[in-house]
């Protein structure tokens, strides 16, 4: 928020410069991020009036002009602005003047004739990005003064980002009340008086959002001059706040805005039909905004309504089909509260963010609007006139916000701060922040006011104490922990160590968001039921992730697009389902592999990263826990259909996926190359296998070699866990060093040859107990697997 210095020191001006004014603020929580002129450096330039001019001789556009600058005589100056004439009052500068970009003024001859000086326009003087002409004062303005002292311009522009919780410094009034706080002076708000009564006409309102909008007042003023020139002190405050000026109607809500911290909104009542409606939008209804964009509403969408159609998006911009113009007369000014629940995310939902949302999303004091209905009123009939009609009035006492008290410990102000704060101090430093404060005996009652939507806790209202105390002022203690360091178990494995391991095999550790885009989810996990966001940063982030993956890929697309053909990333994080309406959150690891399996090199041929090799680096891990476990050939939506694998401990228990991306997915999202996946349970991937010492055998280990003729859909796996499985004592290692299909192996098989390693710890193996061994494994391998010996 903007504003100007020069008009927060006409509620309060301590006795201290901009820098300390600027740190003030920053140490009590409203951080200023800059410090700036209101306007750039200038001088020799004063307020003049034109007093005669004539048609240049030779130049059509230019004229002759007697500009009284407040010397003994006038100065003729030659001028080209076509709104120049008689008895206009602009800024001169004078011979010797330095107006913005060192740019210098000096006697001079425009076709011939004399010049001395130069006519000013807002862009001239640094005022403006653009302008159509001189600039032009107010007609009582005074001749020869200088302009910077007319225009307040020896002033600075202050910025404040406030943080969420400070909605009520959202207005001049509110960083007032801060300041004349921390320097214990009393302010004075804006005097707002009751404006007199000229008819009473109204409009019809009624509201059928109550709890959305308990309270909303409008009042009809007739007559209103539609050619009236905002004021310019009204027009420069604006500017210093980073508000264009568009006419009197708009520039005076916008002004009471940023004075009082609440929006208003003027439509031009000739283009009302019927009453006024607070509700809840009709799917699909159609609104024109004023900045042109036509939204379609939903029911979660809060309106203002006439009989006819709807005219604003309540609380965050009106429509164009009722908006004041050039020709209004008469206009219908509304001025509500809103529940900040109802409005919250309603402007982003349709790419907006405008001055009324962001004050209404955070909370706008619900005792302000009668204030601020009457000081837009008493504004707009000093400027543009006309007559004011009574106001009408709905409220909904039940749905107000309640403010209830909270209760101060006084021990407990010292056990937080460290320091010991006299009770009259601390009833002064809160009543001076408008709370309603009594003492009871062993602390306070403390009512925040309707503006503080921030004062919730005991631990709110010590937070007050120590900005206005001063954070500086705090004394330092250092904090004295006693804590025992705890076991390291050795049951589960640090995720640190697999995050070496696939460092050490090239992998890049990546971070990605949570908030996914919605369509991206969808596209990588149809079936899993995701959350939405209520409030969404941006519609791309919308919904919580249930996979990792959809990060990955977009992180991997990403690097694609810039020319990074081998990409390697995996990431540890949570993933978010829903489970029957309850979110549950789940530690998991993924990882993605595309390009050239090795690094550019020439010690190996190149070749495409494939399936078993990511296989590899998912037994890797694996391998660091001492767990077996098993590759199932499944489907998953986001995979290939031949080449995905669920991963299962030997108990059968779900660990995760491994596979290449689908080829439709893989189009969709725009890779020119395959991709190569994996996700895993952080928590079954951890658990450790307690190794046990074995002492090692003193004999000899023997090696048979089979080959087996196997279905081509029996897997290695089954294999090997069926050998495994025979319960064989003597067997240490099954190995597989081939496979083959063709010549000799009929259709529909395959030959699998593997390794056997056999021994015994207590003597040398026999050939005899060898053949009974192996007689054994095939008697199970063919009655498990229908597997026979090859020829």
């Amino acid at each position: 928020m903007q504003i100007s210095e020069a008009w927060l020191r006409e509620y309060v001006n301590p006795a201290i410069s901009t820098e300390q004014l600027v740190e003030q603020l920053t140490m009590a929580g409203l951080e200023v991020d800059s410090v700036e002129p209101a306007a750039a450096k200038f001088n020799g330039v004063v307020v003049g009036e034109v007093l005669a001019m004539h048609q240049h001789p030779d130049a059509d556009r230019l004229r002759i002009c007697k500009v009284d600058v407040g010397e003994d005589e006038p100065l003729q100056i030659v001028c080209g602005a076509s709104n120049v004439r008689v008895g206009l009052k602009i800024p001169a500068a004078l011979i010797g003047a330095v107006l913005p970009g060192d740019f210098k003024i000096k006697k001079s001859k425009l076709r011939g004739e004399d010049s001395f000086g130069m006519l000013c326009s807002e862009k001239e003087l640094g005022l403006a990005a653009d302008a159509h002409g001189l600039m032009e004062l107010a007609a009582d303005a005074p001749v020869g003064t200088d302009i910077r002292d007319y225009l307040s311009l020896n002033d600075s522009i202050i910025e404040v980002d406030l943080t969420p919780n400070r909605a009520d410094c959202l207005s001049v009034e509110g960083i007032a009340r801060e300041v004349a706080v921390l320097n214990q002076m009393n302010w004075s708000a804006t005097q707002v008086e009751k404006v007199a009564i000229d008819h009473q006409d109204t409009v019809t309102v009624s509201i059928e959002a109550t709890e959305a909008c308990p309270h909303y007042l409008g009042r009809l003023i007739k007559g209103v001059n539609p050619k009236a020139e905002t004021p310019l002190w009204m027009q420069e405050r604006l500017r210093r706040s980073g508000v264009r000026s568009l006419g009197p109607l708009v520039d005076v809500t916008n002004y009471v805005l940023i004075e009082l911290g609440q929006p208003l909104h003027a439509f031009d009542a000739a283009k009302l039909t019927g009453a006024i409606n607070v509700r809840w939008a009709k799917a699909d209804e159609e609104l024109a905004l004023l900045n042109g964009q036509v939204i379609k509403l939903d029911n979660e969408a809060l309106i203002i309504a006439d009989d006819k159609q709807a005219l604003a998006l309540a609380g965050v911009m009106g429509g164009s089909e009722s908006a004041v113009s050039d020709e209004t007369q008469n206009i219908f000014l509304e001025c509500a509260f809103f529940n900040p629940q109802s409005i919250t995310g309603k402007a982003r939902k349709f790419g907006l963010h405008t001055d009324s949302s962001h004050r209404f999303e955070r909370g706008v004091d619900a005792t302000l609007q009668e204030r601020a209905i009457e000081r837009a009123t008493q504004l707009i009939i000093d400027i543009a006139g006309g007559s004011v009609g009574p106001i009408t009035e709905v409220k909904t006492e039940s749905a107000m916000p309640q403010r209830p008290a909270v209760f101060l410990r006084r021990q407990r102000i010292e056990k937080i701060l460290g320091i010991v704060l006299a009770d009259e101090q601390v009833i002064d430093i809160f009543q001076r922040l408008g709370m309603a404060v009594q003492t009871q005996a062993d602390g306070w009652s403390v009512t925040p006011p309707g503006f503080r939507f921030d004062i919730a806790i005991e631990a709110d209202l010590i937070e007050e104490l120590a900005r206005i105390y001063g954070y500086n002022n705090l004394p330092n203690i250092s904090l004295l922990m006693r804590s025992e360091l705890s076991k390291a178990t050795e049951a589960v494995l640090d995720i640190d160590r697999i995050k070496d391991l696939l460092v050490d095999r090239g992998y890049q550790e990546a971070i990605t968001y949570s908030f996914v885009d919605a369509a991206m989810q969808k596209a990588v996990a149809p079936d899993d039921e995701f959350i939405s966001l209520k409030n969404p940063i941006s519609s791309e982030l919308s919904v919580m992730r249930t996979t990792l993956w959809c990060g990955l890929l977009n992180a991997a697309l990403h690097n694609t697009n810039r020319q990074q053909s081998r990409v390697r990333f995996f990431e540890t994080g949570l993933r978010f389902v829903n489970k029957g309406g309850e979110m549950h959150q789940q530690k998991m690891l993924s990882g993605l592999v595309l390009g050239s399996a090795y690094a550019e090199q020439w010690g190996e041929k190149a070749r495409k990263v494939d399936f078993f090799d990511i296989k590899a680096d998912v037994q890797a891990m694996f391998s660091l826990t001492g767990c077996d476990v098993q590759f199932v050939s499944a489907e998953q939506a986001a995979l290939h259909p031949g080449q995905a694998a669920e991963i299962l401990s030997q108990e059968g228990e779900k660990i995760g996926w491994l596979g290449m991306l689908h080829p439709t997915l893989e189009a969709q999202l725009g890779f020119d190359t395959q991709v190569f996946l994996f996700e895993l349970d952080q928590g079954l991937l951890l658990n450790k296998k307690f190794p046990k010492f074995k002492p090692l055998s003193k004999y000899p280990f023997v090696r048979r070699d089979l080959a087996l003729i196997v279905k081509e859909d029996v897997s290695v796996s089954q294999i090997i866990n069926c050998i495994k499985g025979s319960g064989e004592q003597t067997l240490k290692d099954v190995v597989v060093f081939d496979i083959y299909r063709g010549k000799g192996v009929e259709d529909g098989n395959k030959s699998v040859a593997l390794s056997l390693i056999l021994q015994d710890d207590s003597q040398t193996l026999t050939d005899s107990e060898i053949d009974v061994i192996f007689s054994k494994l095939l008697e199970k391998l063919a009655n498990d697997i229908s597997a026979k010996l090859r020829d």
